[in-house]
């Protein structure tokens, strides 16, 4: 009976320590997303690619915010000697151009949103894959994305900052 009752307690201790020896061997990396995007090389012709469709942007907004100044300032000027179905006319013309106005600017915001998903697509697809196969080299479990102090406390022991292999496979 004693036999029986050791062997049970040494199956006991073998489950209760096998969760720990696991735990022991997973191994985890952890990197800033952030900024390895930022490090890849084909990232800053991107922003600059989008800086300059910004700057288009932006230029056709001033322009058409000035000729509205310009039509706005002229309808005051004139306020006093129109016809009131003149005034009536010039005042809807310039709501109509307020809104057109209103509307480019929204849809520029959205076209220059959609660019700049479309121009990062490819960059994030590589920095995914790179992120991927650094994870199968270094026999990982997981990557963690850091940003946003997504995992404020990571054990340096268990896991192993993969920033620097990862910028590299994206090189």
């Amino acid at each position: 009976m004693a036999a029986l009752t050791t062997g049970a307690q040494d199956a006991t201790a073998q489950t209760q320590n096998a969760p720990s020896e696991r735990a022991a061997t997973l191994r985890f990396g952890y990197f800033s997303y952030q900024d390895v995007l930022q490090s890849a090389p084909d990232y800053a012709t991107i922003q600059q690619n989008i800086e300059t469709l910004r700057g288009k942007y932006q230029a056709e907004m001033k322009r058409a915010t000035d000729e509205f100044n310009l039509k706005y300032e002229a309808f005051l000027d004139g306020l006093k000697d129109f016809a009131p179905a003149i005034r009536m006319k010039r005042q809807a013309e310039l709501q109509e151009l307020m809104e057109k106005n209103m509307a480019f600017k929204q849809e520029a915001a959205r076209l220059l949103q959609k660019a700049e998903t479309e121009a990062m697509a490819p960059l994030k697809a590589r920095l995914n894959q790179a992120v991927a196969k650094v994870g199968e080299q270094k026999g990982l479990a997981f990557i963690l994305n850091t940003d946003n102090n997504a995992a404020p406390y990571l054990n340096p022991a268990l896991g192993e900052n993969v920033s620097a292999a990862i910028s590299a496979e994206l090189k």
